[in-house]
């Protein structure tokens, strides 16, 4: 018989992939953890029952993230990362010379566990000499910061449990301060299917604190809808700003000079949702 991974995501809208092996189930302090082996898309980290990562797809959502600001600001030297512990984000921005240090802050080390026992080709960044590893609580953590980093990226997990707080004003604030004059702050924003609210929510915070704020979106096969939105915002720069030849520097399988350019490119329907 076979066994089948069903993600909810609302009560009429299901998803589901074949599973092979189910390598590894645990309760964490912070939330229930799974390392499940799917037939189409290999390994995949789930946390509280939605899917964050897979072997086959991971890279598209982690250079998303990742090479918009950090082509967009023209010498970042200091990251930080927030959630994030699968390591893929930092693995992106590592990529990058000019690199001096990344600090990833992951509030649960059952997470980094995991991802070292059955994501090695992820955990490989945790031993990059640039790369500092914090267990923390990274809404704690940013508030004793102040115009210390020159990207901020969250990478956080769905607005439920230890990440709800990060969707709020008083974190983004926060995170207004841990940056440089000319800092920039980006975030997954959720899917513009299912989360117009925190869509809105996130980008009426974000005006209200910084002078550039963009949304821009990738197809991720495994996230529900397919469609994901982030937002970056700045004291300082705009995507149109950005000198695209440091693009074509790094090695990647989805972002390009082309694909920056035209993520900022949003359907009306988007549009309509940032309008209201």
């Amino acid at each position: 018989m076979s066994i089948w991974f069903i993600e909810d995501e609302t009560p009429g809208y299901k998803l589901q992939w074949k599973v092979n092996r189910i390598l590894y189930q645990k309760q964490t302090k912070y939330q229930y953890l799974e390392v499940i082996e799917l037939e189409d898309f290999g390994r995949c980290l789930i946390l509280d029952g939605a899917i964050q990562i897979t072997e086959k797809d991971e890279f598209i959502y982690n250079e998303m993230i990742s090479h918009i600001p950090m082509v967009t600001h023209p010498n970042p030297r200091k990251v930080l990362i927030i959630g994030g512990g699968d390591g893929g984000a930092a693995r992106e921005v590592l990529k990058y010379k000019e690199v001096e240090e990344v600090q990833l802050i992951e509030i649960d080390e059952e997470v980094i566990n995991a991802i070292r026992e059955f994501f090695p080709q992820l955990a490989g960044v945790f031993d990059d000499r640039r790369f500092k590893l914090i267990v923390d609580d990274g809404i704690e953590f940013v508030k004793s910061k102040q115009d210390e980093y020159d990207i901020i990226i969250v990478d956080s997990s769905d607005p439920v449990g230890p990440a709800v707080n990060l969707f709020e004003y008083p974190f983004y604030n926060d995170c207004l301060k841990a940056l440089k004059q000319d800092g920039i702050l980006n975030i997954q924003s959720e899917s513009p299917f299912f989360n117009q609210d925190i869509i809105q929510k996130v980008t009426k915070i974000l005006k209200g604190l910084f002078k550039h704020v963009d949304t821009y979106l990738a197809c991720i096969p495994t996230y529900p809808s397919g469609l994901w939105s982030f937002t970056m915002a700045s004291k300082e720069y705009r995507y149109s700003d950005a000198g695209l030849e440091r693009a074509n520097a790094v090695d990647t399988r989805y972002f390009t000079p082309d694909i920056f350019r035209s993520c900022f490119t949003l359907p009306k329907f988007v549009k309509d949702i940032l309008c209201e």
